[in-house]
């Protein structure tokens, strides 16, 4: 049943920032808020609305993922150079999306995290046949999952995800 398929895709426009709080920095972190949204303060959570995304990616640094193209304004406004590290990466990675019910089973063939438990609004850093990336859990009917690796190993790593859905089946988009 062509509704069972996972749904395979590269999202494209999206602006991708790395922001690293400096470890002399005294700034309160619930003091500040991107497009609504707090810093996540603990491992492995994201703060989300429809246009943005804020993933936990180690002590004091965090990914912004949005589709608002003035995200850098709004972040330059909110967290000074003085306090923060702010990189724009976004044509440094690639976000592949995986979707449907089996998006979980396919992780599992290469990465080493026990997905059994991995939930809506969660995301952790691991690897895929020796590829480093980031998991971001979107939604979970159906299973959405945002893959976010470096763009220079985008094609191989895309390949050894649509290789692994083999199995269940898949549609790329």
């Amino acid at each position: 049943n062509e509704s069972d398929l996972l749904n395979i895709c590269e999202i494209k426009d999206l602006i991708i920032i790395q922001i690293v709080q400096y470890t002399k920095s005294f700034i309160k972190l619930k003091d500040i808020e991107i497009n609504g949204l707090e810093f996540p303060s603990n491992n492995l959570k994201v703060s989300f609305n429809d246009t943005t995304r804020i993933l936990w990616s180690a002590p004091k640094t965090w990914l912004i993922i949005s589709k608002d193209i003035n995200i850098m304004k709004i972040i330059n406004k909110k967290c000074n150079d003085e306090n923060f590290a702010i990189t724009d990466i976004s044509h440094s990675k690639a976000i592949i999306q995986l979707k449907g019910n089996q998006a979980k089973e396919v992780l599992k063939k290469g990465c080493p995290i026990n997905f059994n438990n991995f939930e809506k609004s969660s995301c952790v850093g691991s690897v895929f046949h020796g590829i480093s990336f980031i998991v971001d859990y979107v939604d979970d009917k159906p299973q959405t999952l945002n893959l976010i690796a470096l763009r220079s190993f985008g094609e191989s790593f895309y390949h050894h995800i649509t290789d692994s859905a083999l199995e269940f089946g898949y549609i790329a988009l």
